[in-house]
């Protein structure tokens, strides 16, 4: 199949006519240290995260999003481009025949293999792996370079730097709330410590009860309940309904014996809290909010670090 699609890649008609500086080509190491050869203005760019295109999004670079997958949905206007397929087995056709300059994938949902298979084609990827909320920012920033926004991958993540600090002011001082973040109950998954998800509940005041050296850990009911968190915490889409969730779960053996359970210390917010993007500076600020009402007391809203830049062509 691969040599059907080199083909393929080699009988496709050029891209649109690239801006004066768009024909220099620029090397960069990517985030797993992989030598990339990128024009120096992409053009023409297809998105292999959910992450990614939100991303792409806030730099102010959709008009040049060409392809994205089947999750991506956040902004609206990326359910409007070309589909590739899923994050783990991408259509390799589909993504040659919207000839891109640059494909942007990352560590912790696209396979190496897809990555290789692309490379072989003559089609550059650079991938990301963040780890942490400031590898996000670091990662925003560096992504803006390489797609020819520079200045404004900045500003972003300047932006996202200042109310990293002012989120960590306003904590300051007070104990982390113990939660117990609820990734599936069927079976009952959370979130381990060294995960990008831990990281931001930190941020947030928050500390998981679970400490198991897995990034997503299975755990027990009887687990749950000898841990007795603060708060029981719920990520969703959307067009979730999470209430319907915390009904269900309620009527669950073991939860209803739970303080949080008792107490109605559920704390509900977007998935954007697990997505390595701008965006999740949003969910951050919301969860300590809900966690930590009194250190936000009296104090206005702070503006969304990620307003939908206009698109530059």
């Amino acid at each position: 199949m691969l040599a059907t699609l080199a083909a393929h890649s080699q009988a496709a008609p050029p891209a649109p006519t690239p801006t004066k500086s768009a024909d220099t080509i620029v090397e960069f190491h990517d985030e797993l240290g992989r030598v990339v050869r990128v024009r120096a203005e992409p053009q023409r760019i297809v998105s292999l995260a959910p992450s990614l295109t939100e991303t792409v999004f806030a730099l102010g670079l959709g008009a040049r999003l060409m392809g994205v997958t089947d999750y991506c949905d956040y902004p609206p206007e990326a359910r409007t481009r070309a589909r590739v397929g899923g994050p783990i087995n991408p259509n390799l056709e589909q993504i040659v025949s919207l000839h891109p300059d640059v494909v942007v994938a990352t560590r912790s949902l696209n396979r190496a293999e897809s990555v290789e298979a692309l490379d072989r084609l003559g089609i550059p990827v650079y991938t990301t792996d963040p780890r942490t909320v400031e590898d996000v920012v670091a990662s925003t920033r560096r992504l803006g370079e390489v797609l020819g926004a520079k200045s404004d991958g900045e500003t972003l993540a300047a932006a996202m730097d200042r109310r990293l600090a002012e989120l960590a002011h306003r904590l300051a001082g007070r104990a982390p709330k113990r939660v117990f973040f609820v990734v599936w109950l069927d079976p009952i998954i959370s979130t381990g410590p060294q995960t990008f998800l831990a990281d931001a509940l930190r941020r947030a005041g928050a500390e998981s009860v679970i400490t198991s050296g897995q990034d997503w850990p299975q755990v027990n009911i009887e687990e749950v309940v000898r841990q007795n968190p603060d708060y029981l915490v719920f990520a969703g889409a959307h067009e979730d309904d999470p209430q319907a969730t915390i009904n269900s779960l309620i009527k669950r053996p073991g939860w209803s014996s739970l303080d949080a359970v008792r107490d109605g210390h559920f704390a509900v917010v977007s998935d954007a809290l697990d997505r390595p993007a701008p965006r999740m500076l949003d969910a951050i600020e919301d969860l300590a909010r809900q966690l930590h009402p009194e250190a936000f007391a009296a104090a206005p809203a702070p503006p969304s670090a990620t307003p939908q830049r206009k698109s530059r062509l």
